[in-house]
């Protein structure tokens, strides 16, 4: 079956029509590019033909990016080769006498975006589902089919480096507004709209944005704003990735290379860093995690998920708005607190998400009023009657979560779904009065939820098989990466998380200084140091997790730092009271370095630190938590390598890069590992035994994914 066909309209418009066999979107493959070759050169021999209209045969995607799993298995000079040959093509298409309009209706991605920034004219449907993007620099690569430089030609400097540089999605009216394409139109008869625009350009009755200021004209071609530009940029990606991920400074090396010897020159640089890139393990971690991401998204075989039509919410705190706002799109949404003054509140939070997306494009009014008038804010149990599932985001207490339960078990039909917005408490213990354990279930959440992508779907031993198809379908629903988990203290994340946060105040007890402990974590991965990740979650939440895990893993030497219980009875807890290892000065703006508490030192020993090797800093958390991991793995908490490292990437910040805790195992080896556990066993105590399997993976030379 090909990707490409080719039909001839009466008029003389060709339409290049996409459809890659096989999948749900378009995707840029070696294959697709065998076939351009033979259709370009039909369209520019064949006089009948006028002007071409690239579109696509997917329901709402243009084209989604390259074949990931072809560049994955690539060697660095099979990248290099595969980018020369998109340069081939798309040159041809931007160089040709006869016009091309690309006609983009959904995702235009990636490689997608670059086909059709090589056209001479771009219209685009205003629809919400429509998005601009070059997403390469988040798989640890950079767009290799010429994006580097025509973006930055059609659109600037100032507008083009946030897209290259992070990703960001730009919608089809603000892509209208920043030249990206040169009109919109509604998604019926886009092809048709498109071929006039293409007849208008071959009579030159119709002239491309590109054309209306000359190159010698625009800001970017002055040599002292380049520079400055790009330096900018540079200080900025070095502050925010510590050259941890090189592909932004690959980027900016393409784009720079580009603006000063020549469009060529540009692509040429374009291609060989693409093929360093692609040749690197980096990048084909943040690959895997991608494709693992997306395999976690779909729907596996075996019990049928129940329909959830009508959803209710269990308390109207930070987490129940959250939850709500990545529901209102899925259907009624039944808001229930016992206070009206914070149903209040959640309902003006989640009108001004909602008012946000409209103003965003994200969302039309009409889809904005459907979705405000399914939200449902009471106080009434009974209320939720009718509901298909109900999640509860109450406070993290047991016996506050068991009484909610009983409540709603009195209102919820036979076939309807109970789930715990818990982070450690066990399910079992939440359902152990309940009169149908098996429909109880665990959703924890990760905040704010509209944010994080994870969702861990937790198992008791009594759940039911379609109650855990229906929490997992939902949350896929939800737009989650969800993986499913056995029950048990701290489930999976919250497991790994509760010795690498313990470790970190152990340090301090020790004698750490809290920014050098912060900066060593930073410079392994983590987007956030260990101590400020403690203001975060809550010192108060941290404690509680460390000595309930200290409790449940006590034999293996996981005994909570007394500290824990110090500070929170002198009331510190972290940012969300003002009071935590940093200040948090109200007259101030969150952004910027921030400053230690010397309070804090007091509960440490006092200000006196100690100077302590980063790598000590970075193993004793770090492997702790790759520790913990493989326990997890062993003792069946979760089912595979895969769920393990992307939960620990995507629920708590793992280096993406380093591909979670399991690859970071297969690539610095399981026997170094175990050596280095060992060696920090014999100085600090037993916690620092390496889990079972790592040693008899060391001995046996294996790996956790193979080869």
């Amino acid at each position: 079956m090909r990707s490409l066909t080719l039909t001839k309209r009466g008029d003389g418009v060709a339409v290049l029509l996409f459809d890659t066999p096989k999948r749900p979107v378009n995707v840029l493959s070696g294959e697709m590019l065998e076939e351009a070759g033979p259709l370009m050169e039909e369209i520019q021999e064949d006089d009948a033909i006028v002007a071409c209209v690239l579109a696509s045969a997917k329901a709402d995607s243009f084209i989604a990016g390259a074949d990931l799993d072809q560049v994955v298995g690539m060697t660095a000079a099979q990248a290099e080769a595969i980018s020369r040959g998109a340069h081939e093509w798309l040159d041809r298409v931007e160089g040709s006498r006869k016009p091309f309009v690309a006609a983009i209706h959904g995702a235009a991605l990636g490689g997608g975006l670059e086909v059709a920034l090589a056209c001479h004219y771009r219209i685009a449907t205003d629809h919400p589902k429509t998005i601009l993007a070059l997403p390469e620099v988040m798989l640890g690569v950079l767009p290799a089919a010429g994006g580097t430089q025509r973006l930055v030609r059609l659109i600037g400097l100032q507008r083009a480096l946030p897209m290259l540089l992070t990703g960001k999605r730009v919608r089809a009216a603000q892509a209208f507004r920043h030249g990206l394409v040169d009109a919109l139109t509604s998604s019926g008869g886009l092809v048709e709209t498109a071929a006039k625009a293409a007849l208008g350009l071959a009579k030159g009755t119709l002239k491309a944005s590109r054309d209306k200021q000359p190159l010698s004209e625009r800001p970017l071609s002055l040599p002292p704003v380049r520079a400055y530009a790009l330096g900018k940029a540079r200080d900025e990606v070095m502050k925010k990735t510590r050259g941890l991920y090189p592909a932004p400074l690959e980027i900016l090396a393409c784009v720079e290379k580009g603006l000063a010897d020549g469009m060529e020159a540009g692509q040429e640089e374009e291609a060989v860093r693409f093929g360093k890139l692609v040749g690197s393990e980096g990048s084909k971690n943040l690959i895997r995690l991608f494709e693992a991401m997306t395999a976690l998204k779909k729907t596996p075989k075996g019990d049928e998920p129940g329909t959830v039509r009508r959803l209710g919410v269990l308390g109207a705190g930070l987490m129940g708005e959250g939850i709500a706002a990545v529901s209102l799109s899925l259907g009624s949404v039944v808001l229930k607190d016992v206070s009206e003054e914070g149903l209040s509140r959640a309902a003006k939070g989640l009108r001004r998400g909602l008012d946000r997306r409209v103003r965003s494009g994200g969302l039309t009014r009409l889809e904005r009023d459907r979705q405000w008038y399914g939200l449902r804010p009471t106080t009434r149990p009974e209320d939720l009657a009718g509901c298909d599932l109900v999640i509860e985001a109450v406070f993290e207490d047991l016996a506050l979560k068991r009484k909610v339960l009983a409540e709603v078990e009195t209102v919820l039909a036979p076939g309807a779904v109970f789930a715990s917005n818990t982070s450690a408490l066990p399910i079992a213990q939440i359902a152990a009065k309940a009169k149908h354990p098996e429909r109880v279930v665990g959703m924890h959440y990760f905040s704010p939820v509209p944010k994080m992508p994870l969702l861990e779907v937790v198992v008791a031993e009594k759940t039911a098989p379609w109650a855990v198809a229906t929490a997992r379908a939902f949350g896929v629903a939800q737009g989650k990466t969800v993986i499913v988990v056995k029950d048990g203290p701290g489930f999976y994340t919250t497991r790994i998380l509760g010795p690498f946060i313990n470790e970190a105040v152990v340090l301090l007890d020790e004698g750490a200084a809290i920014p050098a402990l912060d900066a060593a974590l930073l410079d392994f991965g983590f987007p956030v140091g260990p101590v400020a990740l403690l203001d975060e979650v809550g010192i108060d939440v941290a404690a509680h997790v460390s000595k309930d895990l200290g409790k449940a893993f006590a034999a293996r030497g996981a005994a909570p730092s007394g500290t824990f219980a110090k500070l929170f009875d002198a009331g510190y807890r972290g940012r969300k009271n003002g009071k935590g290892f940093y200040l948090y000065p109200k007259d101030k703006p969150s952004g910027g370095t921030k400053e230690v508490n010397p309070e804090v030192y007091a509960f440490f020993g006092g200000a006196g630190r100690k100077s302590m090797p980063a790598v000590d800093l970075v193993d004793r958390l770090a492997l702790l938590m790759v520790n913990e991991a493989v326990w997890c793995l062993s003792e069946g908490i979760i089912d595979s390598p895969r769920d393990g490292d992307a939960g620990a990437i995507l629920g708590l910040g793992f280096p993406p890069f380093r591909g979670g805790p399991f690859r970071h195992v297969d690539a610095v080896g399981a026997a170094e590992i175990v050596e280095r556990m060992e060696e920090l066993a014999e100085r600090h105590g037993k916690r620092f035994l390496p889990a079972p399997r790592l040693v008899e993976m060391a001995r046996a030379g294996k790996t956790f994914y193979g080869s």
